[in-house]
């Protein structure tokens, strides 16, 4: 009875310290009352957040306007000038917009390289994102922090850029504006990023270098913060993956390197309307304020001209502290590791306290663990998806119930992990079968010196358990409490990333969270193998991972707050005049079958034509709907000439009403694309790649027309298609629409909410309901023969 107890003790003694790890990790209060204006203020910066997402600021949008112009007035409250940048630019992906940057700069005592501090203000367009925590969120904390500096009279030598870029959410295309067209990018020599993923939880430093991270990881552990929360196996894996923040253009675009800080938890709030005020987390506002205003002290008085460096660094974080050291030291330590498994399991078989055959079958439980759990786990989440096809609607791929999802199969785990470890008829057989899960763990590190060095932090939990092991076949007893401080490596640099891979990357990665569940609990068998009465253990774990099943089953529904995504779309075929509903939707509900019937048909021919989206996202579902008169838009062929081998044409598309994007699409190859007199920012992009016919994405600001120049070959013959969209469906005085449940919100990701018009580029007049006559040129698509017959035209 005395062991049971002391098992309870020790099980309550981890799960408060894995508790402490995950409390500390950001500030869990804030100031509900103003703080000292010496200070950053939370509360402050919650009033910002909340003045400028009363409504959607989309790019094209209204309130965009009044956004910016808040923005201006903000800046000049703090006694800055502040000015606009505007201009087109049009990014690697295609995508063109006319972008409106609000910029001010805060003058050093010194000529040296600036510190921008950037966050973008538009939200994301399409689903009626208010923007709250993206990003919101970050142009708060940059004003309530550059309030605080300023009031403090901080002295420092390097100027201070603020930079309220716009267009992020399109194609990072305020940020390319900025970095290629103004003049003072040129003088930046380091940027903080304030990004969100989500709408809470801590927020994590994201580095984007050119080479070697070693001077910003010192400049970043200098700035001595209170709650870093980072490791650089996030930076290795985040430098292999292609990137889609602002930061990212400031790099590749301008060599000038920064730091991301972005929170993601909560993500299926991400891009939907749900981005509100109400649902931004304070404290995870308050964790923002924690990076940037002593960081903001500490970098305005650094030398940012050379932060380059052709070094690495492995680096994590702990509660309070932030712990680096160079690659280097790498391959010393995983030596070191081996060099003590080995000597320890010599000492263990010579004095016979560790025994050959038990060590080989101490692989079995381990394999049985790694394939049962994780086989649970993959099969659990296929089976949950099926019994919830509901799940499928949230295109994040993270549920509003996701977090009980992942507490429950985490403990299905670790009952999965006491059945199979369940012998205790031996004494310290957790010894014998500690070495197989050594031997394992040691080789992933051999893996991760030869390929993904920034996880090189890794070892660290194994040398620990592997004194666990030494003190044991030295000692020939073991320590209870000497183990528990040798499990806080374990503890708190694995366990976090249990919980975090799923957030970030969706509820698919659960099996990995599984897998890491073993693979922690195997290094600290000295600790759990020592437990009588494991089918005790596992038996709670099961119900406790029943009762979070139970829980996540309650909330598995749809209500406000935590809404069904839902969309629709009014397509209509200029060249047919026919028109559709369609959906992206898998499963329709009462709003989208009050359009689309109970029995609609499959969408595909509606795809020929792919929009992007995030997700690969296509129509599914499509009706007849009912003819509008719909103002198509104006196509005029300015110019078609031929010179040698190449045909050079230029095209104006002007909407005869309020759209907000033009997509087009081209199945000639085209070549030297301008667009509305610019190219595409990266000169090596494939505008017309293999993957998509699409050429571009033109957001529109103040109805401005789109202009295409280009060449094609005089062999091949022009063949493009436009989709004009306008983002009022729900307020177009055509349609009468019905409004959607409280507990409907429309899909992120997509174009929804939309009236559509797709057909071919080919002349046509001005407007096709005006009954003048046009000159012939106007109505006639110029082919090559008739440019033969007609060259005086």
């Amino acid at each position: 009875m005395k062991k049971n107890y002391s098992s309870l003790y020790i099980m309550l003694v981890l799960v408060a310290l894995l508790f402490g790890i995950f409390y500390f990790m950001m500030p869990q209060s804030y100031d509900t009352t103003e703080a000292q204006l010496s200070e950053f203020s939370t509360k402050r910066a919650l009033e910002k957040v909340k003045e400028m997402t009363t409504k959607p600021h989309y790019v094209g949008s209204e309130n965009h306007e009044v956004v910016a112009q808040y923005l201006v007035k903000e800046l000049q409250n703090l006694g800055l000038d502040a000015t606009f940048q505007e201009g087109f630019t049009m990014t690697e992906k295609g995508t063109l917009v006319k972008s409106k940057n609000v910029l001010a700069r805060i003058k050093g005592t010194s000529n040296t390289k600036a510190l921008l501090l950037l966050s973008h203000y538009d939200s994301a367009p399409h689903s009626y994102s208010h923007g709250a925590s993206d990003d919101a969120s970050g142009v708060a904390t940059i004003l309530e922090s550059v309030r605080a500096f300023l009031h403090t009279k901080t002295k420092h030598k390097n100027d201070i850029i603020i930079l309220f870029s716009d267009a992020e959410e399109l194609g990072l295309n305020g940020a390319a504006l900025f970095v290629t067209q103004h003049q003072w990018a040129k003088e930046v020599g380091l940027v903080l990023n304030f990004e969100a993923r989500g709408s809470g939880g801590p927020s994590y430093m994201l580095m984007e270098t050119n080479e070697g991270n070693a001077k910003m990881v010192d400049g970043f552990s200098d700035g001595k913060l209170r709650y870093p929360v980072s490791n650089s196996l996030m930076y290795s894996i985040y430098k292999m993956l292609p990137n889609d923040t602002d930061l990212t253009v400031f790099r590749e675009s301008g060599k000038i390197q920064g730091f991301n800080f972005a929170f993601i938890d909560d993500h299926f709030d991400y891009h939907t309307s749900q981005d509100k005020y109400e649902n931004l987390d304070p404290k995870t506002l308050a964790h923002q304020g924690t990076y940037l205003f002593p960081l903001l002290k500490h970098f305005s008085n650094t030398d940012l001209t050379n932060l380059n460096s052709k070094n690495d660094k492995v680096y994590f974080s702990i509660p309070f502290s932030f712990v680096s050291y160079p690659f280097e030291w790498i391959l010393p330590m995983l030596i070191i590791a081996f060099g003590l498994f080995l000597i320890f399991i010599f000492i263990g078989l010579g004095k016979q306290l560790l025994r050959l055959d038990e060590i080989i079958k101490g692989f079995v439980p381990l394999l049985k663990s790694l394939v049962i759990g994780s086989g649970f786990t993959f099969l659990g989440w296929k089976a949950l998806l099926a019994i919830y096809p509901q799940y499928n609607d949230i295109l994040h791929g993270f549920t509003y119930n996701g977090h009980d999802y992942i507490y429950g199969f985490v403990c299905l785990t670790l009952a999965i992990c006491f059945l199979f470890y369940g012998k205790t008829a031996k004494k310290y057989l957790e010894m014998n079968q500690m070495i197989a899960p050594l031997f394992i763990w040691l080789l992933l590190n051999i893996g991760i010196f030869l390929k993904l060095q920034g996880a090189g932090f890794l070892i660290i939990p194994v040398i620990s358990s592997t004194f666990m092991l030494g003190y044991y076949v030295i000692t020939q007893k073991t320590n209870s409490v000497l183990n528990l401080i040798l499990a806080l490596p374990t503890l708190v640099i694995l366990a976090p990333f249990i919980q975090m891979f799923p957030i970030g990357l969706g509820l698919k990665i659960l099996v990995g969270s599984s897998v890491l569940t073993v693979l922690s609990f195997v290094l600290l068998l000295p600790i759990f193998g020592s437990f009588t009465q494991k089918k005790l253990w596992a038996t709670l774990f099961v119900l406790l991972a029943l009762g979070f099943f139970i829980k996540a089953h309650q909330s598995s529904g749809y209500v406000y707050g935590k809404a069904k995504p839902n969309s629709l779309v009014y397509v209509l075929n200029a060249d047919s005049n026919k028109a559709n509903w369609a959906t992206y939707d898998t499963n329709l509900d009462e709003w989208t079958k009050g359009y689309l019937g109970e029995n609609p048909k499959n969408a595909k021919p509606l795809n020929t034509n792919k929009l992007y989206s995030k997700y690969g996202s296509e129509f599914t579902f499509m009706s007849d709907a009912p003819l509008k008169n719909i103002a198509k838009p104006t196509i005029e062929f300015l110019k078609d000439s031929v010179i040698g081998t190449k045909r050079y044409l230029k095209i104006k598309l002007s909407p005869n009403r309020k759209v907000n994007r033009y997509d087009v699409f081209s199945n000639t190859k085209i070549n030297n694309l301008r667009a509305n007199g610019v190219q595409s920012i990266d000169l090596e992009s494939k505008i017309s790649g293999k993957i998509s016919n699409k050429i571009l994405s033109y957001y529109v600001v103040d109805n401005l027309p789109l202009e295409l120049e280009f060449s094609i070959s005089t062999s091949d013959k022009l063949d493009m298609n436009f989709v004009e969209s306008s983002f009022d469906l729900m307020t177009n005085p055509s349609f009468s629409m019905a409004k959607r449940r409280d507990w409907m919100i429309p899909t992120p990701f997509v174009l929804t909410d939309a009236v559509v018009v797709k057909g071919k580029v080919k002349a046509s007049p001005i407007l096709e309901d005006n009954p003048k006559p046009f000159p012939k040129r106007v109505y006639r698509n110029i082919t090559i023969d008739t440019l033969k017959q007609s060259t005086t035209d």
